[in-house]
C-alpha cells in the first residue's frame, strides 16, 4: 500500500500559538480495492505489470475459462431447445400428426367392430352349448380392449385437434424464461474469469502467478484508489471529547512543506489499547 507518514496539528484551545498546539501521527493512505477469485482455475496471463496506474476496465488477470465456456454453451443449447418446445406448443399439431391420429382410430374402431362379432358367435354358441366357457370369456376380454384402445385413439386425435392448452403455453414460456436466467447467469460466471479494474487506480500488487492454480476466494489483484486520499491518526483518549464528525484540522505531511486541512470524516475506537482511539480525515 502507499502510505507516507503525516503528522496531524489538532488545535485544541482558541489561541494560535505553537503552545497552545498538540498533534498526533498517522499515515496517508488510499482506499485498497481487493479483487478476488470466483472459481478454482489456472492464472493463463497478467497483462498489466505491478505498480501501474490502470484505467476502469483493464486486464489485470485472466483465468482458465474453458470449463466455464462449455458450462455456458450447454446452457445455449438449452435456450434453444426451450425455445423450440415453446414454438411447438404455439403452432400446434402438424396435419400429418392428425391424419396419422385419424387412422388410429379408424383401425380401432375396425378392431372394435371385428371384436364385437367375435363375442356375439361366442355367446350363441355357448348359448347352443357348443362352445366352453372360457371362449365366451376371451371373446369378451377381446372386444373391452379393443373398445378401450377405441377410446384411447379417439382421445388423441381429440388432443391434436382441439390444439394447446393455455396452461402448457404458460409452462413452455416459464421453462424458456428459466434456461435464458441460467444461460445469462453462466455468461457472468464467465466474464468474471477475465479480472478487470473496477475503478480507476494504481495497480499494487497480483500475489498469484501465471501458471498457478488459485482457490475460490483467493485474492488476484490489489488496487489503491486513484483518488483523494485519508490521514488515519491515532488520537491520545484526552482529544477524543474535543473531535467531533466534520470539524476540520490542519495537516502536515512528512517533505512537504504545504499544510493541509482535513475533514474528520470518522471516528473508529479501538478496544485493544487502553488509550488511543482511530479516526481517519478526507
Amino acid at each position: 500500500m502507499r502510505s507516507a507518514y503525516l503528522t496531524l496539528s489538532i488545535i485544541l484551545l482558541s489561541g494560535c500559538s505553537q503552545s497552545n498546539q498538540q498533534e498526533a501521527l498517522g499515515t496517508l493512505e488510499r482506499d485498497r480495492i481487493v479483487l478476488k477469485a470466483t472459481a478454482s482455475e489456472i492464472v493463463l496471463s497478467e497483462p498489466i505489470p505491478e505498480g501501474t496506474m490502470v484505467a476502469a476496465g483493464s486486464l489485470l488477470v485472466q483465468l482458465d475459462d474453458r470449463r466455464q465456456q462449455a458450462v455456458v454453451a450447454r446452457a445455449e443449447a438449452e435456450v434453444a431447445q426451450a425455445s423450440a418446445r415453446l414454438e411447438e406448443l404455439r403452432n400446434g399439431a402438424r396435419p400429418e400428426e392428425i391424419a396419422a391420429a385419424s387412422a388410429r382410430v379408424a383401425g380401432a374402431r375396425a378392431e372394435v367392430i371385428e371384436a364385437e362379432a367375435s363375442y356375439q358367435r361366442a355367446r350363441e354358441l355357448r348359448q347352443q352349448k357348443l362352445a366352453a366357457q372360457a371362449a365366451l370369456d376371451r371373446a369378451l376380454a377381446t372386444r373391452d380392449a379393443a373398445e378401450a384402445n377405441l377410446e384411447s385413439a379417439s382421445e388423441d386425435l381429440l388432443r391434436l385437434t382441439n390444439g394447446t392448452r393455455e396452461e402448457q403455453l404458460d409452462q413452455g414460456a416459464a421453462a424458456l424464461q428459466a434456461a435464458r436466467a441460467q444461460l445469462a447467469l453462466e455468461q457472468h460466471r464467465l466474464s468474471e474469469l477475465s479480472v478487470v479494474a473496477t475503478r480507476d487506480a494504481y495497480l499494487d500488487s497480483l500475489p498469484s502467478h501465471v501458471g498457478e492454480r488459485v482457490s475460490q476466494g483467493d485474492t488476484l489483484a490489489l488496487l489503491l484508489a486513484d483518488d483523494q486520499p485519508y490521514a488515519r491518526v491515532y488520537v491520545p483518549e484526552p482529544w477524543r471529547a474535543r473531535l467531533q464528525i466534520g470539524d476540520r484540522r490542519q495537516v502536515r505531511v512528512d517533505g512537504v512543506a504545504k499544510t493541509f486541512t482535513g475533514r474528520l470524516r470518522w471516528i473508529c475506537l479501538l478496544y485493544t489499547s487502553p488509550s488511543p482511539r482511530d479516526s481517519t480525515l478526507d
